[in-house]
């Protein structure tokens, strides 16, 4: 009987505790149930907030079509979102959704179990909303890459849980919350792209845990806090691209796990600490773009795991350190744009993994070692701008990798390396501005990568291989300023790419082949200073590309080529001085992109046309020495950019056109030689910003225009060989610029007046040939910069003034 009612108590007690079991689940069940829909509501009502096409991009962010408000799933299972076992919601990863709203509707007190939100790669902009702070949980947030503006929240600094933190790439404003240093956790903080100002707050110092500081492309000034020594377990440091100044402390040399250090784009100045040879484990190490100063520690040598080095764009000092030769795994060196000097020290060629060597603008001197030629590496090498002498190395055709070799600027002599043919991968070849002599290897023609070729301004002779034709690639060719002669080879009319062809300053000859105008992407053509004669190519500007044709100070004759008359690229012509004879009046069209012609000294003939006021980038416009007729077109004035004009020695008649007026811009007006008439038009009075004005030998009369007092940027004012007459303007005594001032051969009267005494800065006054009397005024005995004088044949009188301009000025004889 006892047995039984043992076992009927226990199995009543058994039956009692899995009813509270059951029950026990049923509220668990209840509760996370309750969880999940408050969390589900949150989502669906921010997701409404969203444009049409983001909620589109969320469709599985719904309730099924049965009644299931209540199932436990819901969001479990919908796209992003993760949920821990009680099916709350503990993970959102939205990354790369196209998602386009705010946070503002985000119900952060909805989500307290969430540990993982990732809302990275859309389109999400304004601020973020302090109450992101009760996210209590949270240990990886992403928001980088979206559209964020305002400040970061100092709420921010609440997430004290976080290990990963990146608001990168955003529009964030103002400075970094010094609350982001009670992130004890933090392992990662990636906040660089943004507008960030102000310094790098201190507590930043306290991250201890930190291995991944990410702060470029801000704006942040100020100097770097020294608490950044305190980050022991730091890994990459990446600072650049801001506006700090001040010293790099050497604090820093504490942060002995660093491999990617990076400081450049910067302000920074002082020295580079030598204390950085403490970091054993370094591999990337940016200084680039600073004001750093004094010399390159010799501890940098110590850094035996480094790949990359760059310190260009410094103010660095001193010689190269030998040591560098045990940086054994260094594959990319920057030292250029400093002022380092002393020679290239040999150790550089032990560097055997070196694909890219920049020296190039330093005050570096010596040969260039012959050991180079050990790099069997490299890609890229730039020694240009220095004071390196001796010949080119032999060796340095054993670089077979070689695309771009920049050696110009230098002192180098000798002839370039017959070998040089031996670098087929070769893209960019500088030797400019050398002492190079000998001939242009033919050699060079078998790099037929090539797109660039500068041998300009050396003392290269011989004359240019037809091989060259077979650089089919080639955009760019400077061989201007050598000794070069022969003819232009008519294989470069094959060089199809090309857009660049410098021949100027040498000793060519010969007709310019008429294949130049297959050239059809031609943009610059120089040929100056040369001895070339025949016709110009009829079809130059057959690409319709062609900006710069420079070809004076030549033998050609003939006409103008065709295709320059609808040559509307055109920018900058210069034919002076050479024997074209073509008439001016049918030959040019109107160009919308010419700044400068000169086409002086020819044997041009016809009217000047109208089309010339058409032109309205016109800067220069130079027809002296011509045999040009008629008159001034009045059209000309509708050029009002033009800058020099300059009609001079030729045969035009009437009178200047008061159009004028418009030519505001005129720095220098040439119109002497002509058999220009009437009276100097008061217009002038207009061109405040002419400096340089002749109208000598012509036929104008009446007086001299007293408004050209007011051109007070006046140095040289010529009106001699004319017809003027009357009393010279006292008004002129403005010109306190004047250098040099001629009015002889005129018919002028009365006194000189005393108001010239003021033109301060002449150096040559002449006023022969004229009717001027009384007597020279004794305040011209102030003019000490006088060295020029000659005031005879006129009927003057009285003492002259006691200075030595005058007392060796000419006499009547």
């Amino acid at each position: 009987m006892i047995s039984f009612n043992f076992y009927k108590v226990c199995s009543l007690a058994s039956c009692l505790l899995l009813y509270v079991q059951l029950l026990s689940s049923s509220n668990y069940l209840q509760l996370a149930s309750a969880s999940s829909t408050g969390e589900a509501e949150a989502l669906l009502k921010w997701k409404a907030t969203f444009q049409n096409q983001t909620q589109n991009n969320l469709s599985s962010w719904a309730y099924p079509p049965s009644n299931a408000t209540n199932n436990p799933q819901i969001p479990c299972t919908w796209a992003g979102a993760s949920c821990n076992a009680a099916g709350s919601v503990i993970k959102i990863n939205l990354t790369e959704s196209g998602l386009q709203g705010t946070l503002n509707a985000f119900s952060f007190l909805s989500f307290p179990n969430l540990e993982y939100l990732d809302l990275s790669f859309n389109k999400l902009f304004d601020a973020i909303p302090p109450q992101i702070s009760y996210l209590s949980k949270l240990n990886y947030l992403d928001l980088s890459l979206n559209q964020f503006s305002g400040t970061i929240p100092p709420e921010i600094g609440l997430l004290r849980n976080l290990t990963f933190l990146s608001l990168s790439r955003n529009t964030f404003l103002g400075d970094i919350p010094h609350q982001m240093g009670n992130l004890k956790c933090l392992v990662k903080l990636y906040l660089s792209k943004n507008q960030l100002k102000g310094s790098i707050p201190g507590s930043l110092g306290d991250l201890t845990s930190l291995t991944h500081l990410y702060l470029f492309g801000n704006e942040l000034s100020g100097s770097l806090p020294k608490e950044i020594g305190n980050l022991k377990y730091l890994v990459h440091l990446r600072l650049d691209n801001n506006q700090l100044n001040g010293s790099i402390p050497r604090s820093l040399a504490e942060l002995t796990s660093l491999t990617l250090f990076f400081l450049h784009r910067n302000q920074l100045s002082g020295y580079i600490p030598k204390e950085i040879g403490n970091l054993k484990y370094l591999v990337q190490l940016r200084l680039g773009n600073n004001q750093l100063n004094g010399s390159i520690p010799r501890s940098l040598a110590e850094l035996t795991s480094l790949t990359y080095v760059s310190l260009h764009d410094n103010q660095l000092s001193g010689s190269i350190p030998k040591e560098i030769g045990n940086l054994k795994c260094l594959v990319y060196l920057r030292l250029d744009n400093n002022q380092l000097n002393g020679s290239i020290p040999r150790s550089l060629a032990e560097l055997t993994s070196l694909t890219y060597v920049s020296l190039h603008d330093n005050q570096l001197s010596g040969s260039i070692p012959k050991e180079i030629g050990n790099l069997k590496c490299l890609v890229h090498l730039r020694l240009d701008n220095n004071q390196l002498n001796g010949s080119i190395p032999r060796s340095l055709a054993d670089l077979t990798s070689l695309t771009n070799v920049s050696l110009g600027q230098n002192q180098l002599s000798g002839s370039i390396p017959k070998k040089i043919g031996n670098l087929k991968f070769l893209v960019r070849l500088r030797l400019g501005n050398n002492k190079l002599n000998g001939s242009i290897p033919r050699s060079l023609a078998d790099l037929t990568s090539l797109t660039y070729v500068s041998l300009h301004h050396n003392q290269l002779s011989g004359s240019i291989p037809n091989e060259i034709g077979n650089l089919k690639y080639l955009v760019h060719l400077f061989l201007g300023s050598n000794k070069l002669n022969g003819s232009i080879p008519v294989s470069f009319g094959d060089l199809s790419n090309l857009e660049s062809l410098y021949l100027e300053h040498n000793q060519l000859s010969g007709p310019i082949p008429q294949e130049i105008g297959n050239l059809k992407k031609l943009r610059l053509l120089l040929l100056y200073k040369n001895q070339f004669s025949g016709y110009l190519p009829q079809n130059i500007c057959q690409g319709g590309k062609l900006a710069y044709f420079i070809a004076s100070n030549n033998h050609f004759t003939g006409p103008i080529p065709k295709g320059l008359k609808t040559c509307m690229s055109l920018a900058r012509l210069r034919l002076q001085r050479n024997q074209l004879t073509s008439n001016i009046s049918e030959d040019f069209g109107v160009y919308p992109n010419l700044n400068f012609i000169d086409v002086s000294h020819n044997n041009m003939y016809g009217e000047i046309s109208q089309n010339w006021g058409q032109c309205p980038r016109l800067a220069t416009l130079q027809m002296a020495g011509n045999n040009i007729t008629g008159s001034i077109p009045l059209e000309i004035g509708n050029a009002t950019q033009i800058h020099v004009l300059d009609l001079s020695s030729n045969h035009l008649v009437g009178v200047i056109p008061k159009e004028f007026r418009r030519l505001a811009s005129l720095v220098k007006l040439m119109l002497n030689g002509n058999q220009l008439s009437g009276p100097i038009p008061s217009e002038f009075g207009s061109m405040t910003d002419l400096g340089y004005l002749d109208l000598s030998t012509n036929k104008f009369n009446e007086s001299i225009p007293s408004i050209l007092g007011d051109l007070l940027k006046l140095y040289h004012l010529n009106l001699s060989n004319n017809k003027l007459s009357q009393p010279i303007p006292h008004h002129l005594g403005n010109l306190v610029h004047l250098t040099n001032l001629d009015f002889s051969h005129n018919s002028l009267e009365g006194r000189t007046p005393s108001e010239m005494s003021n033109m301060q800065s002449l150096m040559t006054l002449n006023l022969s040939h004229n009717n001027l009397s009384g007597s020279i005024p004794s305040t011209f005995k102030e003019m000490r910069g006088l060295s020029n004088v000659d005031i005879s044949y006129n009927h003057l009188e009285g003492p002259l003034p006691n200075i030595s301009a005058f007392r060796e000025a000419p006499s009547e004889q």
